[in-house]
């Protein structure tokens, strides 16, 4: 497969599957661009085969895709999204280490549908999502002087934010659909929040106090993320602090959803996320290098 075609697949995906995310990336130079929707079609193909594959089949499914992910190019020829996620990983070099994590991160949802404390939840947050920051970061690069190992601490922060957003958007989701609860159950025993009351979408008082305490968590880490994109190569700034500022968004339209996270997906229209941007731009303005941790 030639790829350029390879490279639209991986347009269509993040086009399909995540408005938010293919918004974001919008404000990207080309090159950039393309990189990181072909990271993102990797990071979605590997979700759904873990989502879509047979109870029984899912581990040997996830095995063959790990196979053929650190395989030879030969091995991706009928798979565009494999395709044009090599050619980014080599181009960029992108250490394999990442998307092993990432596997890594999917294979939990074969193996456990629960989390007892956050730091539990917090290493599968990183798995699935603090890992693509890490990845985002070989592509766009650091701005000059500033060492990539001092940028992680805040790609991590950003990418369990954003984990925990979807979390939170998806709790009906998760459990109606896949019997999962991701919010840690020393939290929903903290706020009198039964496993029960979740599956079976019961919104009362206690789990509105148990999701304001989450977002509030989740607010906490944005902003402890947000100084980290002051690391980043000017030309990426931008774009990430439109992807932080949207899906951080998607809080504030769960409170304005009256947290009935059972019934209304929450999400911000094309209109609102166009309203954000002037503030991002100013905001990102005003980001100066932050000294290394």
């Amino acid at each position: 497969m030639d790829l350029e075609t390879a490279y639209q697949h991986a347009e269509d995906a993040t086009r399909h599957y995540s408005k938010s995310f293919y918004f974001a990336t919008s404000w990207l130079p080309k090159a950039e661009r393309r990189a990181v929707r072909a990271l993102y079609g990797f990071c979605r193909a590997t979700d759904n085969l873990v989502d879509d594959a047979p109870p029984l089949d899912g581990q040997t499914t996830l095995d063959n895709w790990r196979a053929r992910v650190n395989g030879s190019p030969d091995g991706h020829a009928d798979d565009p999204l494999l395709t044009a996620w090599a050619d980014t990983r080599d181009r960029y070099k992108v250490p394999q280490s990442y998307a092993d994590e990432l596997i890594e991160g999917c294979e939990m949802d074969l193996t456990r549908d629960r989390y007892q404390t956050f730091p539990e939840l917090e290493r599968y947050c990183y798995c699935v999502a603090s890992t693509v920051g890490l990845m985002v970061m070989h592509i766009f690069g650091t701005t000059t002087g500033v060492n990539y190992e001092d940028a992680k601490p805040y790609a991590i922060k950003l990418g369990v934010a954003l984990q925990l957003t979807n979390i939170l958007r998806d709790v009906g989701e998760d459990a109606h659909q896949r019997g999962r609860i991701y919010l840690p159950l020393e939290d929903l025993e903290c706020f009198s929040v039964s496993e029960e009351d979740i599956l079976h979408g019961q919104l009362n008082g206690d789990m509105i106090r148990l999701l304001q305490f989450e977002i509030e968590r989740a607010h906490h880490l944005y902003e402890e993320a947000w100084p980290g994109i002051g690391f980043l190569a000017e030309k990426a700034r931008f774009s990430v602090a439109v992807a932080s500022d949207v899906y951080r968004g998607i809080l504030g339209k769960i409170i304005a959803n009256q947290y009935d996270v059972f019934n209304k997906r929450a999400f911000l229209t094309k209109s609102e996320k166009l309203r954000r941007i002037p503030g991002i731009w100013v905001r990102t303005q005003r980001l100066a290098t932050p000294e290394s941790p």
